[in-house]
């Protein structure tokens, strides 16, 4: 037997293994959209595909699981945006804003091609899987590298990337919330508060 003919059956069981993990992650998508997630279950999903009902259990234990690789799989198409805005920084706050208007773009474009409703029972994403983490590492290298160029105050890095990120995620529910969803606004907001506190949230008029 060839080197080649033994090599082939692997790549192809490799390739199917990835296509049903996407496929059951667009099924979930789909199925969260519609229903929302409270709703769903792991019948309804499996519904969507193709497969067969013990296949799904070959990648993952519950709709909790499935709902977690969605969020990494947010993470890691989002983190090159993050870094673009980075780069394109000239000042702190022309990063701040870069980053917070990139996030809840992203957030908003995923909204509107999932359908999906804000749910606020949904449940809560695991922050130390690798794609958060690599999220977590390109916010704090990012204001380190501010702080080290004395474009930040030299203030702790860690605190501060987990206040960026919790902002970034509560405010970003909210503006998804409200019809049409106002990114500029959403991230005037997050940027003032985050460099001047409740002086520098913008006023209602």
């Amino acid at each position: 037997m060839s080197e080649t003919a033994e090599i082939e059956p692997l790549g192809k069981r490799e390739r199917t293994k990835v296509a049903n993990r996407q496929a059951i992650l667009v099924a979930a998508r789909r199925v969260f959209a519609q229903m929302g997630y409270e709703a769903a279950s792991v019948r309804d999903i499996i519904r969507g595909t193709d497969l067969a009902s013990g296949t799904f259990y070959n990648y993952f234990r519950s709709k909790e699981e499935v709902f977690g690789a969605i969020a990494d799989d947010s993470a890691a198409r989002f983190k090159p945006l993050l870094r673009a805005a980075r780069e394109r920084a000239t000042s702190f706050e022309e990063y701040l804003r870069g980053a917070f208007e990139a996030y809840f773009g992203f957030i908003a474009d995923e909204n509107e091609l999932e359908g999906r409703p804000i749910d606020e029972r949904r449940p809560h994403v695991r922050s130390d899987t690798p794609e958060m983490i690599a999220v977590y590492d390109e916010v704090r290298d990012g204001l380190e590298a501010a702080i080290a160029r004395g474009m930040a105050p030299r203030i702790d890095a860690d605190y501060l990337a987990c206040a960026c990120i919790g902002i970034a995620q509560e405010v970003g529910t909210a503006m998804l919330r409200r019809s049409p969803p106002d990114i500029k606004a959403a991230a005037r907001f997050a940027v003032g508060f985050i460099l001047k506190g409740l002086d520098g949230a913008p006023r209602k008029g």
